[in-house]
């Protein structure tokens, strides 16, 4: 797959200060880097906790190197005289200020949309928050795994007789950063179209767990189903969920009645299509139990490529329950760019995730790998703000700058 030009992004020329810290602001931050923002990490003196979360590979956390590249880096004190000083001349220099501090800390710090639009009247500020920036929980810390509990995430995953789970990857973060990173598009869109001088963007954890909960809500508030745990299935539809196989398991369902004859059939008992107890999915999803216990039998004949190849060839939905290290070696984690293994001078090679996002088929090139703690402090004075030696070396002195 091709790479995009460098020179031709679309976000070249736009400057973001990224002062997010763990993985959901830094995330949304990251995907603005990816399509050519100059986007500014500034840390405190100390640097993002997720610097030293384990697994740590060659002294850098491996959580902080996910969502963290195409930026260059910057340790800031802004609570010193000199440290406020070099943050205001860079809001005046930037088109957009990203932060997950609570209201009242953001306020305290001079990151309140009142105190950075009085540096820069059309400065776009993105603020993400753990339950909003209203509400009883305005200014209570929100971690993506306190949101699965408090959503009702943690209660629907897992099987049904066990107790509630955490889903497998930090979903609530994540997923705040990409409508964080929508938000800013938005408002720079906006601004291009002269509809607005300047925005506030707002996201958050709760925000983006409603959301993804989705037709689980309305199930609820408009049919009046509240929804149970169901394992590795789902409760609308049957079957649909994993069976196990002599060599493993494999996910494999029927969306529809048409597909559920072909999978009877794929199965080797057509009848099964058309008995009165599973002919219609409300009558699979009133007999999953008994429907569950005979499909169990079945699959344990034979091992999981068996069934591969029985259910591709009848057009039915099937994959292997496979494990993250099989993505390493897998020709479409390499067709579309996603894995990609990095060399970098002195210091072992890195392996990052790709940018999500194919823009005429190419895909952003890597800029930045994800920096050291203050790596370009000395680079991004003298690059934005003209400073000379002499200037960085005071800053340095009073510990304004790292």
């Amino acid at each position: 797959m091709a790479k995009l030009n460098a020179e031709t992004l679309p976000l070249k020329g736009i400057v973001v200060l990224d002062l997010g810290r763990v993985m959901a602001c830094p995330s949304g931050a990251q995907l603005l880097g990816d399509y050519g923002a100059d986007v500014i990490r500034i840390e405190d003196l100390d640097g993002d906790e997720t610097r030293r979360w384990p697994p740590v590979a060659d002294g850098e956390g491996c959580n902080y190197q996910s969502v963290n590249r195409n930026k260059r880096a910057i340790a800031l004190n802004l609570k010193s005289p000199g440290g406020k000083r070099v943050f205001e001349a860079l809001v005046r220099k930037a088109d957009v200020v990203m932060h997950s501090y609570l209201p009242a800390v953001a306020k305290r710090l001079g990151l309140d949309e009142e105190a950075l639009r009085a540096i820069k009247e059309d400065i776009i500020v993105c603020g993400v928050s753990g339950y909003g920036i209203s509400g009883p929980l305005a200014e209570k810390p929100g971690y993506d795994l306190m949101l699965q509990a408090y959503t009702g995430v943690m209660e629907l995953t897992g099987d049904p007789d066990g107790p509630p789970m955490r889903a497998g990857c930090s979903m609530l973060d994540l997923t705040t950063g990409i409508l964080a990173f929508s938000g800013v598009l938005l408002a720079l869109l906006g601004r291009v179209r002269g509809m607005a001088q300047s925005h506030t963007v707002n996201t958050s954890l709760f925000e983006t767990s409603l959301t993804l909960l989705g037709y689980h809500l309305t199930n609820y508030a408009n049919g009046g189903f509240q929804p149970r745990r169901a394992g590795s299935g789902v409760g609308h539809l049957s079957p649909y969920s994993a069976f196990h196989c002599t060599d493993g398991y494999v996910l494999a369902g029927a969306t529809n009645n048409e597909v559920w004859c072909r999978m009877a059939s794929a199965l080797g008992h057509p009848e099964w299509g058309t008995d009165e107890r599973f002919a219609t999915n409300a009558a699979r999803v009133a007999n999953k139990a008994e429907l569950t216990r005979l499909l169990d039998e079945v699959f344990a004949e034979h091992s999981s490529l068996h069934w591969i190849q029985i259910f591709e060839n009848a057009k039915v939905p099937i994959a292997p329950i496979r494990t993250i290290v099989d993505l390493f070696d897998d020709p479409q984690s390499a067709a579309t760019q996603m894995l990609e293994r990095h060399v970098r001078a002195g210091r072992p090679a890195i392996t990052l995730v790709g940018a999500p996002i194919k823009l005429d088929g190419a895909a952003p090139p890597l800029r930045y790998l994800p920096p050291l703690h203050g790596e370009h402090t000395n680079e991004v004075l003298r690059d934005l703000l003209s400073m000379n030696d002499s200037q960085i070396h005071e800053l340095v002195s009073s510990e304004a700058v790292r």
